[in-house]
C-alpha cells in the first residue's frame, strides 16, 4: 500500500523525551521516535523533525527565574539543538541518514539553515532535523515547525502529543471532554482550542497546510497516519 504523504514534517515536544523522568532525555523514548521514523523512510516518505526544548529549558518560564525574556527564549532555542543532536544519534544508530539543521549558526554541530539545500536532503531519503528554533526570541518551536513545514512544501504537520487526538477540553483533567477527529481551522478558533500558538496556527491556516495532532507514544499509530488512516484530529 502506497504512502498517503510524500512530506511530512514530524513536530515533537522536548517533554516526549523525557519518558517517566522529570526532566532531561530518557533513552527508551529516543529509540522508540527513532524506530517509528525509520519506518516513515522504509516507505519512501521525506521526514522533517522539529523538538522542542521544554524537558532541558523553557523560555517562557525563564522570566521567574530572574532571566530575561530574550535570552531565555536563546537558551531554549540551544536546548532545541541538544535535543536535535540527540534524536540524530538515535536515528544514525538505527541506521538512518540525517542532517541536523540549526536556525543558529554552529557550523561544528549543525548545518546553518538553507531552505534548497534542506529540501535537497529530503529527496536524498536524509531525515532533517531542524534545531534553533526561527533563530529569533518570541517565537515558539511550534512556530518553528509551522515555518519550516510550508518552506519546505510539507504534505502536512504530524503534531506527536500525549493524548490521541484534540478534545473540547483537556481529558487528563475533565473526563467529559469530547474528542474531534475533524476540526476546520476557523471551528478551532471559534471553539478556541489549544492546538498550537497562534502564530503556528494562522501560518498552517493561510497556507492551507494540514495538522494532525495524534498520541505518538502508540507505536504504530504514526505509521498508520501515513498510510491513510484516521488518527488523532485532522486540521485542515
Amino acid at each position: 500500500m502506497a504512502a498517503k504523504y510524500k512530506r511530512v514534517l514530524l513536530k515533537l515536544s522536548g517533554e516526549s523525551l523525557m519518558g517517566e523522568q522529570k526532566y532531561g532525555i530518557a533513552p527508551e523514548m529516543l529509540s522508540n521516535y527513532a524506530g517509528q521514523i525509520k519506518l516513515l523512510i522504509d516507505a519512501g516518505v521525506e521526514v522533517a523533525v522539529v523538538i522542542g526544548g521544554g524537558n532541558i529549558f523553557r523560555g517562557l518560564t525563564a522570566v521567574n527565574s530572574g532571566i530575561e525574556r530574550v535570552q531565555g527564549d536563546y537558551m531554549g532555542m540551544l536546548a532545541t539543538t541538544i535535543n536535535g543532536m540527540a534524536i540524530q544519534s538515535a536515528l544514525e544508530f538505527a541506521g538512518v541518514n540525517t542532517r541536523l539543521v540549526s536556525a543558529i549558526k554552529m557550523e561544528q554541530i549543525a548545518e546553518p539553515y538553507i531552505r534548497r539545500r534542506a529540501i535537497r536532503h529530503l529527496e536524498k531519503g536524509r531525515v532533517v532535523i531542524f534545531s534553533g528554533g526561527t533563530g529569533s526570541p518570541y517565537f515558539t518551536t511550534d512556530s518553528a515547525a509551522a515555518l519550516r513545514a510550508n518552506e519546505i512544501n510539507a504534505d502536512v504537520i504530524l503534531k506527536g502529543t500525549r493524548v490521541d487526538g484534540i478534545y473540547s477540553a483537556d481529558p487528563e483533567k475533565d473526563p467529559t471532554a469530547v474528542k474531534f477527529d475533524f476540526l476546520s481551522f476557523a471551528k478551532v478558533i471559534s471553539l478556541g482550542l489549544d492546538v498550537m500558538d497562534m502564530t503556528a496556527f494562522t501560518l498552517c491556516q493561510e497556507n492551507n497546510l494540514p495538522i494532525i495532532v495524534f498520541d505518538i507514544n502508540k507505536k504504530e499509530n504514526l505509521e498508520r497516519i501515513i498510510m491513510g488512516e484516521n488518527v488523532g484530529t485532522l486540521v485542515s
